[in-house]
């Protein structure tokens, strides 16, 4: 295995994928304890996200292998907790319409990068989604302590909530983004296929 796939921040990013099972087992375990722990787990997988690029950065050490799996690791790490947070009641009703938009969005941008990937086309990260992935973070980790998170923060859960909003209308506004730039490529190659035939 090349050096590379086990430098610093390739590992963090990995920590991302490897806390989502124990996310899960501690959301079943339940109770205060159990819901603490799982929030100071992800707590430090949101900031292995800044760590990641951050040390590739300064050190020299990034690679097209790194860029794959730090967005690869967010992807799987939100879609997970969103899943969580709906199957264990932490969000309700309409709320899980927050949840499913994002999740689809998530789903719709990974599929338009590797359609696109078929043509060289790259579809660069914009600074409205790297900002959506922190609020969504920050959300989810308020959502995630429940009903035990006032008694450290006065009013978490809403907090919590409010930033999901927040973050819905973020994804909303660069999910469109992502598609607006995509269909106009899509009518691009459309166009020069067009004109080779």
């Amino acid at each position: 295995m090349p050096k590379f796939v086990f430098n610093i921040p390739n590992l963090l990013s990995f920590y991302r994928i490897i806390v989502v099972p124990l996310l899960t087992l501690f959301f079943f375990i339940g109770g205060p304890v159990a819901t603490w722990i799982a929030v100071f787990l992800f707590f430090w997988a949101c900031v292995s996200d800044y760590l990641d690029g951050a040390i590739a950065r300064h050190t020299g050490q990034s690679s097209i292998f790194g860029k794959f799996i730090d967005h690869t690791s967010d992807k799987i790490l939100i879609g997970s907790v969103l899943m969580l947070l709906v199957a264990f009641g932490r969000l309700q009703g309409a709320w899980i319409l927050c949840a499913l938009i994002i999740f689809i969005r998530e789903i719709l941008v990974s599929g338009l990068r590797e359609f696109l990937g078929q043509y060289n086309v790259a579809v660069p990260v914009k600074w409205m989604g790297k900002w959506k992935t922190a609020v969504q973070m920050f959300a989810s980790g308020f959502v995630m302590a429940g009903n035990y998170g006032p008694k450290l923060v006065p009013h978490s859960y809403a907090i919590g909530k409010g930033a999901f909003l927040v973050a819905t209308l973020m994804t909303v506004i660069s999910g469109w983004d992502y598609l607006n730039a995509g269909i106009k490529t899509l009518r691009r190659l459309e166009a020069e296929k067009a004109e080779a035939v």
